[in-house]
C-alpha cells in the first residue's frame, strides 16, 4: 500500500476526472443498478453526461461533502463514492457507494467504504456514520452487515420501484466500532 491515506490494498479514492465520463455513461445505463443505488433517471446524452463529469472535477468538496471515483491501483475506474448530510456540530454524516456492475464481488465496495471511514473519522472527527440501504439490495444489506453496522432502524415503505414500495434500512457505525472494524 502507498503511503496515502486515500490508498488501500485493492483501490484507491481520487477526484473525478472529465474523461471518466463514458464509463458513468455506461453505468447511468444499467437501470437495476441505479434502481440500487438510488432512483432510474430519465436517459442523459453523451454531452449531458461530458458536462456532468467535467462539473464534478472541477468542483471539489462542498464543506466534508465530497463525491469521489474509486478505482483500482493499475487505474480501472470501478465506481463512485460520496459523503452527504454532513454534520459538523454533531459529528455525524451519511455515504453511499456504487460500484460498477461488472466489478462487483471484488471487495472494491468494502475497501472503498473503509478509506472514506478511515479519512472522516482519524481526520475530520467525525464520531458516527449512517447509511441508508434499499430493503431489496442484498448485496448492500450483506456489506454493511459485514462491515460491522448495526441496523438501527426501517423505514416502511420509503422506497418506489419496480412497481411497488419498499422498505428502507438505517444502519450506523460509531467511531469506537469502526476502531475495532479490519482496515
Amino acid at each position: 500500500m502507498e503511503n496515502n491515506i486515500w490508498t488501500g490494498h485493492k483501490v484507491r479514492l481520487r477526484a473525478i476526472l472529465p474523461t471518466d465520463w463514458d464509463k458513468f455513461h455506461n453505468n447511468d445505463s444499467d437501470s437495476d443498478c441505479a434502481r440500487l443505488c438510488d432512483v432510474i433517471n430519465f436517459p442523459r446524452s453523451e454531452e449531458g453526461t461530458k458536462a456532468w463529469a467535467e462539473h464534478e472535477a472541477s468542483r471539489g468538496p462542498d464543506g466534508d461533502k465530497i463525491m469521489l471515483a474509486v478505482e483500482t491501483l493499475d487505474g480501472v475506474l470501478v465506481g463512485s463514492i460520496s459523503s452527504n448530510n454532513c454534520d459538523t456540530r454533531n459529528g455525524t454524516f451519511t455515504y453511499g457507494v456504487a460500484i460498477f456492475r461488472e466489478f462487483w464481488r471484488n471487495g472494491y465496495a468494502s475497501e472503498a467504504v473503509k478509506i472514506l471511514l478511515r479519512y472522516y473519522f482519524e481526520e475530520l472527527r467525525y464520531q458516527k456514520v449512517t447509511a441508508h440501504v434499499y430493503a431489496f439490495n442484498q448485496g448492500s444489506l450483506e456489506l454493511h452487515e459485514r462491515l460491522g453496522f448495526v441496523q438501527e432502524g426501517k423505514l416502511r415503505n420509503m422506497v418506489f420501484t419496480n412497481g411497488q414500495h419498499y422498505d428502507e434500512y438505517l444502519y450506523g457505525l460509531t467511531k469506537s466500532e469502526y476502531s475495532r472494524m479490519k482496515i
